[in-house]
């Protein structure tokens, strides 16, 4: 695979490419498929805003790609100019570019090629006040990036992905995070390797399920720290991991549906779980 970055140790490259053959916008474009990003260990941010949170939050940007139209806007500049004194590749493409390796009409003026970052499950310690949050194999994409959006939002510690579940370093789960993918630590790791690690968790561990007999409002979430523990998003949580769970709690519900969407269900959690450590003004 063609490298798609400029880091050699002494300051990057600004180069200026009209072709969708180029081969630094094919690798770039390849970078769709998760087989491509596990590679090269890295992955694409799309917006300036992004892009500077990941900068600001000390990811390292190997190549910044921006619209010609746009040089000489003071953000779009400071910010290749800092991606190419850090020794990075910064390319000066055309809409026709940009559009391709977003794979969207209207694209943004600025997209970016970013380090891959992991965080070991073993890592992960908790103080009495701290949430956590688990996913037994989420699949869709947009209600990850929700989720940790959210997570960032009530100020989780971060998230835990068990089994086989989307990849939060797929576009459509970065751009559903609006940036929180640079704030929130993410896990990956088996089933197994989980339900061994949970035999060390200290506080209490709360599983969302339709049979739950535990109000989710009645749980006391001030006796930490807490583990969310949230399932598929159409096979709910595995046996397993529901046996793994201190309380199994429940969401009630009015009308004639018969669950909530993941990310929203989650939600209701997470600010459940945090609303006595949160105030109005950190709201």
């Amino acid at each position: 695979m063609t490298s798609v970055t400029g880091r050699t140790g002494a300051p990057g490259q600004v180069k200026e490419v009209t072709s969708l053959a180029n081969p630094v916008i094919k690798t770039i474009r390849s970078l769709a498929r998760k087989k491509h990003r596990d590679e090269a260990g890295v992955f694409v941010a799309e917006g300036l805003k992004l892009i500077v949170e990941a900068r600001d939050l000390g990811w390292t940007i190997e190549t910044l790609v921006i619209a010609k139209s746009a040089v000489g806007s003071p953000l779009i500049d400071s910010s290749a100019a800092q991606t190419v004194a850090a020794g990075g590749l910064v390319l000066q493409v055309s809409g026709k570019v940009l559009e391709a390796i977003s794979r969207r009409d209207n694209p943004q003026n600025a997209i970016a090629v970013i380090r891959q970052k992991h965080t070991a499950l073993s890592s992960v310690t908790a103080q009495p006040t701290d949430l956590w949050i688990a996913l037994d194999r989420v699949r869709d994409p947009g209600n990850l990036g929700t989720i940790i959006r959210t997570a960032d939002a009530t100020g989780a510690r971060g998230l835990i992905l068990v089994g086989e579940c989307t990849d939060p370093f797929a576009i459509e789960t970065v751009r559903a995070t609006m940036g929180s993918v640079f704030a929130v630590p993410v896990v990956k790791t088996t089933t197994e390797a989980f339900l061994a690690w949970r035999k060390g968790w200290p506080g209490q561990v709360v599983g969302t399920h339709l049979e739950g007999s535990v109000d989710y409002r009645t749980v006391d979430y001030a006796n930490g720290p807490v583990l969310l523990l949230m399932g598929n998003e159409q096979q709910g949580l595995s046996d397993a991991l529901a046996a793994a769970c201190t309380t199994l709690a429940r969401i009630p519900q009015a009308g004639r549906a018969d669950s909530l969407n993941l990310a929203v269900a989650a939600g209701v959690m997470m600010f459940e779980a945090r609303r006595h450590a949160l105030t109005i003004g950190d709201a």
